[in-house]
C-alpha cells in the first residue's frame, strides 16, 4: 500500500509522466538512423501520453487502459536487440510496472518479448530483473503467461555463466515465494465471503483443478510441476523447461513447504499433493542411502551394482523430511512413521559418517521439538499394531551415542590413534578447554571431551540449548560429502538428548502444574469432599500420555546419560548430564513410575560413589533393571557399568563402609558433583522419591562416610576429626566443599517438614531401612559404625515436631527395638541420643493444643522414654536416665499424666546395670521426692512408694538402699501431714475408676482392694518395708526393720480398724514368713571380712547369723506391735488365728538352730505372756490407743531414721470420724475370755520344749545342733509364768508333757568352748540356771498340788518319778541321743566336743527334794497305790550299787543316808500296809538294793586314806544294823524270800568281804573286819534265835551257817597244799589274805556257838565245826606271821568243846 501511495500521488504522476516522454524520447533518438519504425513509434508514444494526461483526471487508470498502446515501442525498441537500446526499454518498462499501468495484455507481450531475448541470451540479468519486478508488483499474470515466466527464470538459471545462474536461482526461489503469497493474499482475501467448496476427491486430472480460485490454481500447477521435475518427469505447466536439477528441485519444495505450511493445511487438494506426490517421491529418492552398508558398496557377490548414497540429494531429503515432520505430522501420520524409521535407520553404524551426521542433526531438529514428540507418543506409541517410533527414536540416539565409544568408525582415525591418556593432538588442543576440569591439575588445559575405555572423543560447543542449529544439512553449496571432524556427532547426539530430556520435562511439568493449579481453583470454587476430588483427575488422557512418553524413552536415555556421564571428563557436561537424570527422576516421581524413577536416581547414585563400589541396593536394583528393561527391540542398549580407568581428578580417599574392612576408596570431584546433585534431588524433589529414599539416602550415607563427616548434637554432620579415619584423605578442593555438602545434608533433612505426610513416612521408612543395614554391617566388629541414618532421623524427627504423631511411632519403634539394642556402643549411643533429644524436643515444643491439654500426646512422647527401661546396656539407660533428670528440671511441674511413665523409667533399674547408674535414677527419685510430690498426682504416690522400694532392693550401692529406706520415711511423713487432702482427693479418683470398672464389668483392679484408697497408700508403704526388711543385705534389712516398725508405732493409728487386718495378715505375718524362710535356708558359710578394712564381729560372720539378727528384730516388733495394739487387734475377729499363727512363729525362731535366734523367740514369748486383759477403764484408753508406749517412743526417736514423731491423736480421730468407727470397746463387765490363747500358748511352749530337747537322731556328727543353756533356761522359766494362766485346767497329762520337757532340757549337753562360761568349777556343787529353773518349775507345781484341790493330789507319784530321773542322773548322767560327750574334766576347751554338765550337785538336790517330798506325802493314797517307795529305792539302788564308782563320792553317801531315811520313814507305813500287798514289789528292790551296796562291785580308790575307809565301813555297819533293827525283828510282816536273801546277805558278808590290793600293813585294817563281824554277828543272831517263826528261815539260817564252814575247810586245805608246794616262796597276797579272813571267821563262829542255847544250833554244825580241827591243825606248819597269830586264836576256843564225849542215845533226835 505503501508503493501504491507514493505511485500515485500527482507529484509522482507528474514525475511519470515527465519520465515516459524522456525515455520515449531518448528511444528515437537512438533509434533514428538504424531503426525508422521504432523512431516514429516513440515519437507517437509521446503524443499518445499527452493525449492521455490532458484528456484524463485519473491519469494512471488510462494509461493501464491504453498499456498495451504505450508499452508497444520499448517492445519494438528490444525487439532491436542492440544492447543499449534494449537496456533503455527494458528500464522503461520496468518503471511503468513499477507504477502499476500495465495490463494484462500488455504484461502477455511484454513476457513473449522477454522469451525472445532470453533465447537470444541478451541482457539475462535485466531479463530476470524485469519479470522479478513484473511478478512482484501486480497480480494479473495469471495461467500460461506466469508459467511462461517461470520457466523463462529456470532456463536462465542454466547458463553457462554463473553470475546468471545464481541470479537466476534466486529470482526462481522469490517468483515461487510470489506464487505462493498471492495465494495466500487470495485466501484472505475471500476469507468469510464465501464457505470453500468441497474438494473433489481422487482428482486425478493435474492439469485443471476447477475448485481453486486463480491465485490458488497458479501455485498448485506450480508445485504439482516441481515434484514432476525433482522426479525427472515431464511437467504439466511449466511448458518449456529444458533442463533441471533435483538439488535444486528439492531445495524449492522444501522453502514452500517450510513457508507456506497453511496453504497445505487448508486446501485439500494441496494436501492431496503432499500426500500423493511429495512423500512418494521422498522415500523413492531415500532408496539407496538405506540400501547402502558402509565397506560392502560394490562387492562382486551383489548382482546389480548399489547406487551409492548422494551427499547433496541426501542432505537436502532430510532437510525436506524435518519439514514435513514439522509442519504436515498430522496430515502425514503413516508418512511421517516411514520417514521417521528411516531417519532411526541412518543412525546406524554401518552408514556412512556424514550421513549419520546429518541424520544426528535432523533428530536433533526434532528433539527440540517436545509437542512433536507429544505426538508421535500418542500416534505411533500409544498405539497398539505400530511402530513404537519415539522409543526407537531415543534408543537410537542412545545405541548412536554408545557406538561412537564402541566401534570407532573407519573415517574418525585420530580417535584410535591417540593412545588411551596419551598427548592430546594439535586440533583437539585448539579446541577451547572445558571449564571445570583444570581446576587442580596444574597448566594444561584440557579440552571438554568424553573418555571411555581408551576412546576419546571431545565435545564442541554445537547449538545454543534448545535450539537445532546444524551445521551439515545447512551444507547447500557441497556437491562431495565433507569430513565430519572428531566429536561432532557425538556433540550433536549429546545435545539432542539433553534437550529432548529438557523438552519432555518441561512440557509435562508445565502442564501438570497447571492441572494441579485448575485442580486447586476449582476445589476454592466448590470445596469437594477428598473421594470425589479423587474420581475426577485431571484429563486422564494426558497422564496417559505422559506416562507413555516416559515409559518409551526412560530405558534409552538412562543408558545414554549413564555412559556419558561416566565418560564425561568435563564439569559443565557432567552438570547437563546430571541435571537430564535428574529432572527425569522427578517427573517419573511426579508421575508415580517407580521403576524409572528408581532407574535414574540409582544411575545418579552410583555415579556418585567410586567405580565399582560395593553397595547392595544398587547392585541389586540395576540387576533387575537390566533383566527388565534393556531388552529393546532391536537395539542394543547396555546398561553401563563404570569404568575404572577414567581420568579423573582423584579429591578424596576413604574407608568404604562395609562390614569387613577393606582397602581405601577413592572419590572424584564428578563423585562429589554427583553427590551434590543428589542432594539437590532429594532437596527439591523429596515428595516425589517415594521408596527411592531408600537409594538416595543409602548413597548419601556411603559418601558421608567415605569423607568422614560424622554427627554432632542434633544429628547434623560435621566433618570428623583426622583420628576418627587415618585413613581418609582430603583435598583442599573438598575441604572447602565438606562443610557446604553438610549444610545442603542439614537443609535436605530440614526441608522435609514441607513433605507431605505419606512423603515423610516414605523418608522415615527408608532412613530406618539404612539404619538396619548400618547395624547389620556393625555386627560382630568393632569397626566405627555409620551413625548417618540415626543422625538425620534425629533431625528429622526434630523439624516435623509439629506433627510429630504421624512419624513418632515408626521412629522411635526402630530406634528402641533397634538401634539401642545394637551391641556396637557407639551405635547404641547415637540412638539413645536420638531418642532423647527427640523427647526432650517434643516436650518443650510449643504443640498446639499444649501437652497440659492433650494427654494422648504427652503419654505418646513419654513412652519411647518408658521403653528404653527394656534395654539392657548400662549406657542407654545412662543416657535415658540424663534425659529424665532433664525433663525434671525443666518440666517437672507440668507432667501431671505423665507421672506414672517417668517415675516408671527412674524405677527399672536391675541389679546388673552397675552404680552409677543406679546412682543417675536415685538422684532423680530424691528430685522427685524433694521437689514434686505435692504437684504429682495422687495416684501416683503409690508408683513412688514402689519406687522408693525398688531402690532399697538394689544391691549395687548399700548407701542408696538405706538412703532410700530414709525416703520411704520421709514419704510417710509427707502421707501423714497430707493425710487430709490425699485422702480427699484418692477418693474421687477412686470413684471414677469404680464407675469405669463397672461400666466394663469388671472388678477394681488395685492392691488391697477393699480397704479404703488412703489405708491402701500405707498399705504399699508398709509392703515395700516388708519386702526390703528380707533384702540379702543385713544393714538394709535392720535399717527397714526399724523403719517399718517405728512408721506402724507413729502413724498405724491413722488407719481404719479393718485395714489393720491386713496390717497384721499380709504385712506382718507375711514378713514373719519371709524372713524365717530365709533364715532357716541361709548359707552357714563364714563371710571373709567385707572389703579388707571392714572387719565382721564374729557373731555376724555368717549368713545365717546376719538373718538371725533380722529375725530377731522383726519378731520382736511384731509381739510388740501384739502387746501394744491388743486391745484394738482383739477386737477383729480373727485374733486368736492370728495369736496362733504368732506363736506358731515364735516356735520356729525358738526351734531355730540359732541361739540368738531362739533365745530372742523366748523374749517375745515372755512379752506376750506378761499381757493384760484389756483395760475398761475409758480413762486410760488413750494411753494405750494414741501412744506408743513411752518407752517405744524413746527408742523409735533414737533409731527412727528422720524427724522425731509427730502426735497423732487429732488426724487420726478426724479420720476415725470420717470413717464414722469408733475405735469399740467390749462391753463393761464383760471379761474377754483369754484362756483359750494361754492354753495355746501353752500348747506351742510344749511343742518348743519337745523339739528343741528331742536329742538329734544321727550318728556322731560334730554339727548337730544343740540348744543352748540360756534358752533352754528362758524355756523352763517361762513355765511358772504360762502356769498362772492355766493352772485351772492342769491335768495329769499335761504334767506329763513337762516333765518331758524338763527332763530333756536337763539333758542337753553344751560344748566344750561355751562349758567355761555356764559350769560351775568342777570341784563346787553348785547347780546351774537351767538345773535351778527346772527345780524350781517342779516347786511351782508341788506348791499348787499341795493347797490344791484333793483331786490334785493324784499328781505326786509323777512329781516323784520325775525327780527320781533327775537323781539317776547322779550316777548315769542322760544321753543326749547317741552324742558322745565327755566328762568335763577331760574336755579341752578349744575342740568342738560336748561336754556332759556336773549333774550330781543337781541329782543331789533332787534327792533333797525327793526325801523332803516323801516326809511329806508317804502316807498319801496315791504315793502309796502309785508305790513311791519303790520307785525310791529302786532309783537310790543305782549310786549305791555304784558306790565307790559313783561319779562323786557324796552321791553314795548321800543315798545310803536318803535311804536310811526314807526307810525310816516307809518301813512301817510298809508293814501297816502289808496286807494290801501294796508293797509286795518293794522288798525284792530293797533286798537288791542292800545286796548292791554292801557287796559292791566297784573296788576303793587307791588314794583312799585309812581313816576314810574306816569311816565308810561304818556306813556298812550302820546299814546291817539298819536291817538287825528294822527288818529281821518283823520278820513276820515280812517277806520270807526277803528274809531269806537278807540271811544269805549276812552270810556272804561274814565271809567274802575282803578286798584286794593293800599294802600289808593295812591289810588287817582293809579286811572290814568290822563290818564281816557286825554281820556274822547278825547272821548268828539271826540264826540261833529262837525266834524263828517258821522252819524254813531256821534252815536257810542253817544253810548258811554249814556253807559257810564248807567253804572254811577248803580254804584251809589248799592254804597247805599251796604252802607245801611253794617251797621257800611266800604265797600270793590274796591267798594269805583269805586265809587269814577264814581263820578268823572260824574264831567268831566259835564265840557266837559259845554264847547260844544249845538247842539252838543244828547237830549237823557241831560235825562240821569238830571236823574243821584237823586242818587247822595241819596250818601250823605255815610260815607266814600273820598266818599264825590268826590260827592262834582259832585254835584256842576249841578247848571249849573237848570233853568227854557222851553216849549217842543222849544226843539222839533233838
Amino acid at each position: 500500500m505503501s508503493v501504491k501511495m507514493s505511485t500515485s500521488s500527482p507529484e509522482a504522476v507528474k514525475k511519470l509522466l515527465e519520465n515516459m516522454q524522456a525515455d520515449l524520447r531518448s528511444l528515437s533518438m537512438e533509434c533514428k538512423k538504424k531503426f525508422p519504425p521504432v523512431k516514429e513509434a516513440a515519437e507517437s508514444g509521446i503524443v499518445k501520453i499527452k493525449t492521455i494526461a490532458a484528456r484524463n483526471t485519473d491519469i494512471l487508470a488510462a494509461l493501464k487502459e491504453n498499456s498495451s498502446e504505450v508499452v508497444q515501442p520499448f517492445l519494438m525498441g528490444c525487439g532491436t536487440k542492440e544492447p543499449k537500446i534494449t537496456q533503455l526499454c527494458l528500464a522503461a518498462i520496468q518503471r511503468l510496472m513499477s507504477h502499476e499501468v500495465v495490463s494484462e495484455a500488455a504484461a502477455g507481450n511484454i513476457i513473449n518479448m522477454l522469451w525472445q531475448l532470453m533465447e537470444n541470451g541478451l541482457e539475462e540479468l535485466k531479463l530476470l530483473q524485469t519479470v522479478l519486478v513484473l511478478l512482484t508488483t501486480n497480480t494479473i499474470v495469471h495461467d500460461e503467461v506466469l508459467s511462461k515466466a517461470i520457466v523463462l527464470c529456470f532456463r536462465l538459471h542454466f547458463t553457462k555463466d554463473n553470475i546468471t545462474n545464481n541470479t537466476a536461482a534466486a529470482t526462481v526461489r522469490q517468483v515461487v515465494t510470489v506464487v505462493f503469497e498471492r495465494m495466500v493474499a487470495e485466501d484472505e482475501k475471500f476469507k468469510g465471503l464465501t464457505e470453500e467448496p468441497p474438494a473433489v476427491q481422487g482428482n486425478s486430472n493435474r492439469r485443471s483443478v476447477s475448485t481453486l480460485r486463480p491465485s490458488a490454481k497458479d501455485a498448485y500447477m506450480l508445485f504439482q510441476d516441481l515434484c514432476q521435475l525433482v522426479n525427472a518427469d515431464a511437467p504439466y505447466w511449466l511448458v518449456g523447461m529444458t533442463e533441471m536439477t533435483r538439488t535444486f528441485g528439492l531445495e524449492l519444495l522444501e522453502s514452500v513447504l517450510n513457508d507456506f505450511p497453511e496453504v497445505f493445511l487448508q486446501h485439500q487438494e494441496f494436501s492431496f499433493l503432499l500426500k500423493e506426490r511429495v512423500c512418494p517421491l521422498v522415500i523413492k529418492l531415500f532408496s539407496p542411502n538405506i540400501k547402502f552398508r558402509q565397506g560392502c558398496g560394490s562387492s562382486a557377490s551383489s548382482p546389480a551394482p548399489v547406487e551409492k548414497p548422494y551427499f547433496p540429494i541426501c542432505m537436502r531429503l532430510l532437510r525436506v523430511v524435518s519439514v514435513l515432520i514439522k509442519h504436515f505430522y498430522s496430515l502425514l501420520v503413516t508418512e511421517c512413521e516411514i520417514f521417521l524409521s528411516l531417519l532411526v535407520k541412518f543412525l546406524d553404524g554401518e552408514k556412512p559418517q556424514w550421513l549419520r551426521a546429518v541424520a544426528v542433526e535432523s533428530v536433533h531438529r526434532l528433539c527440540v521439538q517436545p509437542h512433536l514428540l507429544r505426538s508421535f507418543c500418542q500416534s505411533y506409541d500409544m498405539k497398539q499394531h505400530s511402530t513404537k517410533v519415539f522409543r526407537d527414536i531415543v534408543n537410537a540416539l542412545g545405541s548412536f551415542i554408545q557406538s561412537l565409544f564402541i566401534l570407532p568408525s573407519a573415517g574418525n582415525t585420530s580417535s584410535t590413534s591417540t593412545p588411551a591418556g596419551g598427548s592430546v593432538s594439535a586440533s583437539q588442543g585448539s579446541a577451547q578447554g572445558g571449564p571445570g576440569a583444570a581446576g587442580a591439575g596444574g597448566g594444561l588445559i584440557t579440552q571438554a571431551a568424553f573418555e571411555y575405555r581408551g576412546t576419546w572423543i571431545p565435545l564442541m560447543n554445537v547449538s545454543v540449548q534448545g535450539s537445532a542449529k546444524a551445521t551439515y544439512l545447512e551444507m547447500l553449496d557441497k556437491v562431495e560429502p565433507p569430513s565430519i571432524p572428531e566429536g561432532y556427532a557425538m556433540s550433536v547426539a549429546f545435545s539432542a538428548l539433553l534437550d529432548l530430556v529438557r523438552g519432555i520435562t518441561s512440557l509435562i511439568e508445565r502442564e501438570l502444574s497447571k492441572q494441579e493449579q485448575e485442580a486447586a481453583m476449582r476445589e476454592e470454587a466448590e470445596p469437594v469432599s477428598p473421594p470425589q476430588r479423587a474420581r475426577c483427575p485431571q484429563d486422564p488422557m494426558a497422564h496417559e500420555v505422559w506416562e507413555e512418553m516416559v515409559n518409551a524413552c526412560w530405558c534409552g536415555l538412562l543408558a545414554a546419560l549413564s555412559l556419558l556421564l561416566d565418560a564425561s571428563t568435563d564439569e559443565a557436561a557432567t552438570e547437563n548430564i546430571l541435571k537430564a537424570e535428574l529432572s527425569m527422576a522427578s517427573l517419573c516421581g511426579r508421575l508415580g513410575l517407580v521403576t524409572p524413577r528408581d532407574a535414574f536416581i540409582t544411575a545418579i547414585c552410583k555415579a556418585s560413589l567410586p567405580p565399582h563400589y560395593a553397595l547392595t541396593i544398587l547392585s541389586s536394583n540395576t540387576a533387575n533393571l537390566s533383566n527388565k528393561v534393556y531388552s529393546i527391540q532391536g537395539q542394543s542398549v547396555q546398561m553401563v557399568s563404570p569404568s575404572s580407568e577414567s581420568h579423573q581428578q582423584v579429591v578424596a580417599v576413604g574407608q568404604p563402609l562395609t562390614a569387613q574392612p577393606q582397602g581405601t576408596v577413592m572419590l572424584t570431584a564428578k563423585n562429589i558433583q554427583c553427590m551434590r546433585t543428589l542432594l539437590n534431588l532429594a532437596h527439591c524433589h523429596g515428595g516425589y522419591l517415594g521408596t527411592s529414599w531408600q537409594l538416595v539416602l543409602a548413597t548419601l550415607q556411603h559418601l558421608v562416610w567415605i569423607l568422614g563427616l560424622k554427627p554432632s548434637v542434633g544429628g547434623v554432620l560435621k566433618p570428623g576429626r583426622a583420628v576418627e579415619g587415618p585413613s581418609t584423605v582430603l583435598t583442599t578442593a573438598v575441604m572447602t566443599d565438606l562443610p557446604v555438602i553438610s549444610n545442603i545434608l542439614s537443609r535436605l533433612f530440614e526441608s522435609s517438614q514441607y513433605l507431605d505426610d505419606v512423603s515423610l513416612h516414605h523418608l522415615i521408612n527408608a532412613l530406618c531401612s539404612l539404619s538396619m543395614e548400618a547395624m547389620e554391617m556393625a555386627y560382630g566388629n568393632n569397626k566405627e559404625p555409620s551413625l548417618f541414618a540415626v543422625a538425620k532421623l534425629l533431625e528429622t524427627g526434630l523439624v516435623n515436631m509439629d506433627r510429630i504423631e504421624i512419624l513418632w511411632r515408626p521412629l522411635t519403634a526402630h530406634l528402641l527395638e533397634k538401634v539401642c539394642q545394637h551391641p556396637n556402643a557407639r551405635m547404641r549411643e547415637w540412638g539413645a541420643e536420638a531418642i532423647t533429644s527427640l523427647i526432650k524436643a517434643g516436650l518443650s515444643f510449643k504443640h498446639d493444643p499444649p501437652l497440659s491439654q492433650n494427654q494422648r500426646l504427652q503419654l505418646l512422647l513419654l513412652n519411647p522414654l518408658k521403653e528404653l527401661s527394656n534395654v539392657l546396656h548400662a549406657d542407654i539407660r545412662q543416657k535415658q536416665l540424663e534425659c529424665v533428670l532433664q525433663i525434671l528440671q525443666n518440666q517437672g511441674d507440668t507432667l501431671g499424666p505423665g507421672w506414672p511413665l517417668v517415675l516408671g523409667v527412674i524405677g527399672a533399674i536391675r541389679n546388673d546395670q552397675g552404680e552409677s547408674l543406679i546412682r543417675t535414677a536415685f538422684q532423680c527419685l530424691q528430685l522427685v521426692v524433694t521437689d514434686f510430690l505435692p504437684t504429682m498426682p495422687c495416684m501416683c504416690l503409690q508408683i513412688v512408694v514402689d519406687v522408693a522400694g525398688s531402690f532399697g532392693l538394689q544391691n549395687q550401692e548399700l548407701n542408696i538402699s538405706l538412703t532410700s529406706i530414709g525416703l520411704l520415711w520421709n514419704i510417710s511423713d509427707y502421707f501423714f501431714q497430707r493425710g487430709e487432702a490425699i485422702t480427699e482427693e484418692l477418693e474421687r479418683e477412686e470413684a471414677v475408676l469404680l464407675r469405669q470398672a463397672q461400666d466394663k464389668g469388671e472388678p477394681l483392679h488395685r492392691p488391697f482392694h477393699p480397704a479404703p484408697p488412703f489405708d491402701c497408700l500405707w498399705l504399699c508403704l508398709y509392703a515395700k518395708l516388708g519386702e526390703l526388711c528380707v533384702d540379702p543385705r543385713p544393714a538394709v534389712r535392720k535399717s527397714a526393720g526399724q523403719t517399718m516398725f517405728s512408721t506402724i508405732a507413729a502413724h498405724g493409728t491413722l488407719l481404719q480398724p479393718p485395714t489393720w487386718n491386713i496390717v497384721v495378715w499380709k504385712v506382718l505375718f507375711h514378713l514373719l514368713d519371709c524372713v524365717r524362710k530365709s533364715s532357716t535356708t541361709a548359707d552357714k558359710e563364714k563371710i571373709e571380712s567385707g572389703g579388707g578394712n571392714i572387719l565382721i564381729h564374729h557373731s555376724r560372720d555368717t549368713a545365717e547369723k546376719q538373718w538371725a539378727e533380722t529375725w530377731v528384730l522383726t519378731l520382736a516388733g511384731v509381739a510388740r506391735i501384739f502387746n501394744t495394739r491388743r486391745y484394738l487387734l482383739q477386737q477383729l475377729g480373727d485374733f486368736f488365728k492370728a495369736w496362733e499363727v504368732l506363736l506358731d512363729h515364735i516356735q520356729s525362731a525358738a526351734l531355730s538352730k540359732n541361739n540368738e535366734v531362739s533365745l530372742a523367740a523366748l523374749k517375745s514369748f515372755q512379752e506376750i505372756l506378761q499381757l493384760v486383759t484389756p483395760i475398761k477403764d475409758t480413762d486410760k484408753l488413750d494411753a494405750l490407743a494414741m501412744d506408743v508406749p513411752p518407752v517405744l517412743m524413746e527408742s523409735l526417736q533414737v533409731s527412727g531414721p528422720g524427724r522425731p514423731l509427730v502426735r497423732s491423736d487429732s488426724l487420726a480421730e478426724r479420720l476415725a470420724q470420717r470413717y464414722g468407727a469408733q475405735p469399740s470397746l467390749p462391753p463393761p463387765g464383760e471379761e474377754l475370755d483369754d484362756s483359750a490363747l494361754w492354753w495355746s500358748a501353752w500348747n506351742t511352749w510344749y511343742r518348743i520344749g519337745t523339739e528343741c530337747t528331742r536329742p538329734p537322731s544321727g550318728g556322731t556328727d560334730k554339727l548337730v545342733f544343740v540348744p543352748s543353756q540360756p534358752f533352754l533356761t528362758a524355756l523352763i522359766q517361762i513355765f511358772p509364768a504360762l502356769y498362772q494362766h492355766i493352772a485351772g485346767g492342769f491335768s495329769m497329762e499335761d504334767l506329763k508333757k513337762l516333765g518331758v520337757i524338763l527332763h530333756g532340757a536337763v539333758s542337753v549337753p553344751i560344748s566344750s568352748d561355751s562349758s567355761p562360761f555356764i559350769l560351775p568349777s568342777y570341784t563346787e556343787a553348785v547347780l546351774t540356771s537351767l538345773q535351778e529353773a527346772v527345780l524350781t518349775a517342779l516347786d511351782v507345781l508341788q506348791k499348787a498340788i499341795c493347797v490344791g484341790s484333793e483331786n490334785l493330789q493324784v499328781m505326786y507319784p509323777a512329781i516323784f518319778e520325775q525327780l527320781l530321773l533327775f537323781v539317776e542322773f547322779s550316777c548315769k548322767p542322760p544321753q543326749y541321743g547317741k552324742m558322745e560327750t565327755k566328762h568335763v574334766a577331760n574336755a579341752k576347751y578349744n575342740q568342738a566336743e560336748w561336754v556332759a554338765l556336773n549333774y550330781v550337785p543337781f541329782a543331789e538336790q533332787s534327792l533333797e527334794v525327793v526325801v523332803d517330798l516323801y516326809h511329806k506325802t508317804a502316807c498319801h493314797k496315791a504315793v502309796i497305790n502309785e508305790k513311791v517307795l519303790q520307785n525310791i529305792i529302786k532309783t537310790l539302788r543305782i549310786p549305791l550299787g555304784l558306790k565307790y564308782a559313783c561319779p562323786a563320792e557324796s552321791t553314795w553317801k548321800l543315798a545310803v543316808s536318803s535311804l536310811l531315811k526314807v526307810l525310816s520313814i516307809g518301813l512301817p507305813v510298809a508293814r501297816q500296809q502289808a496286807s494290801s500287798g501294796k508293797f509286795d514289789t518293794m522288798w525284792p528292790e530293797l533286798a537288791n538294793a542292800f545286796e548292791d551296796f554292801l557287796f559292791t562291785k566297784s573296788t576303793p580308790p587307791d588314794n583312799l586314806s585309812i581313816q576314810e575307809f574306816q569311816r565308810n565301813e561304818a556306813v556298812d555297819v550302820q546299814v546291817v544294823q539298819l536291817i538287825s533293827t528294822e527288818i529281821l525283828p518283823f520278820a513276820n510282816f515280812i517277806p520270807k524270800e526277803f528274809v531269806g536273801r537278807i540271811m544269805s546277805m549276812l552270810n556272804k558278808g561274814s565271809i567274802h568281804s575282803q578286798s584286794s590290793s593293800f599294802t600289808e600293813a593295812e591289810m588287817d585294817i582293809r579286811m572290814r573286819e568290822e563290818f564281816s563281824k557286825v554281820c556274822f554277828e547278825t547272821l548268828l543272831q539271826f540264826s540261833f534265835s529262837n525266834k524263828v517263826s517258821t522252819p524254813q528261815e531256821g534252815y536257810i539260817s542253817r544253810m548258811a551257817l554249814s556253807v559257810l564252814l564248807q567253804r572254811a575247810q577248803d580254804v584251809l586245805r589248799r592254804y597247805v597244799e599251796d604252802q607245801r608246794l611253794s617251797g621257800r616262796c611266800p604265797l600270793p597276797r590274796q591267798q594269805v589274805t583269805e586265809i587269814i579272813f577264814v581263820l578268823k571267821a572260824i574264831s567268831t563262829l566259835m564265840d557266837s556257838l559259845k554264847k547260844t542255847q544249845p538247842e539252838n544250833v543244828d547237830g549237823n554244825v557241831w560235825v562240821q565245826v569238830i571236823a574243821l580241827y584237823p586242818t587247822l591243825v595241819e596250818c601250823i606248819t605255815c610260815s607266814s606271821p600273820e598266818v599264825s597269830s590268826a590260827l592262834k586264836d582259832a585254835l584256842g576256843p576249841f578247848k571249849d568243846f573237848m570233853q568227854p564225849p557222851v553216849s549217842k542215845v543222849q544226843n539222839g533226835e533233838s
